[in-house]
C-alpha cells in the first residue's frame, strides 16, 4: 500500500509539473490573464487553479513512468516553449486593436497624444489603449477566453507530451498570425484611412484655391472632431468585427495545428 500511494504521488506530482509548465507559460502571455496589469501574484494563482482543473483532462497525455533527470529536464523545455508559442499566437490577435488604433490615431491626427496602456505596459496612442481595454472587455463578456482554454487542452493533441514539436511549422503559424493581425488591424481602421485621405485631397484643393488661408490652422481642428465623431459611429462595428475575427482566426489556428 505504502509502494503504490508513493508511485501515485510521485506520479501525480510529475503530470502536474509538467501540465503546469505548458499551461502556466501559456497565460503569462495570453490576452487578459497574461496582461501586465495583472499582479504577478494572481496571476501565478490561476495558472495553479487551472492547471489543478485541467489535470484530469489531459493527464492521460502523460507518460508513464517518469524519466530520467536529464529527460524530464528535456519534456519541460519543450513544454515551456510549446506554452509559449500558444500564448504568442492569442496575443497576436489582441495586438490587431493596438494597430488599428496606432493607423487611427496617425489618420485622426492625434499620434502625438500617447497614454499608457495597462494592457502591454507601455506608452501607446489614445486610441489604440481605448481599443485594448475594449477588446479585454469583450474577451471575457463573450465568454471568448473558453475558446482559450479549450486550445490549451486540445494542444495535448496536437503537440503530445515528449515529441519535438516542429519548429518550421510553429514558426509559419506565428507568421500567418502576425499577418492576419496587421490585416485586421488595418481593416479595422479602413473607415478613418479613407475620411483622412478625402480630407487631404480637400486640404489640397482649398490651397491652391485659397493661397493666403492657413490651411493647417483650420484642417487640424476639423480632422480631429471629424475623427472623433466617426469613431463614435463606428466603435460598434469595429467590437463586432474584431470578435469575430478573433474567433474565426483562433479556431483556424485550433484545426490548422491538429
Amino acid at each position: 500500500m505504502e509502494t503504490q500511494l508513493s508511485e501515485f504521488m510521485t506520479q501525480g506530482v510529475f503530470a502536474f509539473i509538467l501540465i503546469f509548465v505548458r499551461i502556466g507559460s501559456a497565460l503569462t502571455i495570453m490576452p487578459g490573464i497574461g496582461d501586465t496589469l495583472t499582479p504577478q501574484n494572481i496571476r501565478l494563482y490561476i495558472a495553479l487553479a487551472i492547471s489543478l482543473v485541467l489535470s484530469p483532462l489531459v493527464a492521460q497525455h502523460v507518460p508513464n513512468p517518469v524519466p530520467d533527470t536529464m529527460m524530464l529536464f528535456a519534456l519541460i523545455v519543450m513544454e515551456f516553449i510549446i506554452g509559449l508559442f500558444i500564448g504568442t499566437v492569442a496575443r497576436c490577435f489582441m495586438l490587431a486593436l493596438d494597430t488599428a488604433g496606432m493607423v487611427i490615431s496617425i489618420s485622426s491626427g492625434l499620434s502625438n497624444a500617447q497614454l499608457f496602456n495597462p494592457a502591454l505596459a507601455t506608452q501607446g496612442s489614445l486610441i489604440g489603449t481605448v481599443l485594448t481595454m475594449m477588446g479585454l472587455l469583450l474577451l471575457f463578456a463573450t465568454n471568448m477566453h473558453h475558446l482559450l482554454f479549450y486550445g490549451l487542452v486540445g494542444s495535448y493533441e496536437m503537440f503530445p507530451i515528449g515529441t519535438i514539436p516542429d519548429t518550421g511549422s510553429m514558426m509559419q503559424l506565428i507568421t500567418e498570425a502576425v499577418a492576419a493581425s496587421f490585416l485586421i488591424g488595418f481593416q479595422l481602421s479602413a473607415p478613418f484611412v479613407v475620411v483622412s485621405l478625402m480630407l487631404y485631397i480637400g486640404m489640397g484643393v482649398l490651397s491652391r484655391l485659397m493661397p493666403q488661408v492657413q490651411i493647417f490652422m483650420v484642417a487640424m481642428p476639423l480632422q480631429i472632431v471629424i475623427s472623433l465623431i466617426l469613431l463614435g459611429m463606428v466603435i460598434p462595428g469595429i467590437a463586432l468585427f474584431w470578435e469575430t475575427k478573433f474567433e474565426d482566426h483562433m479556431m483556424y489556428f485550433l484545426s490548422t495545428a491538429e
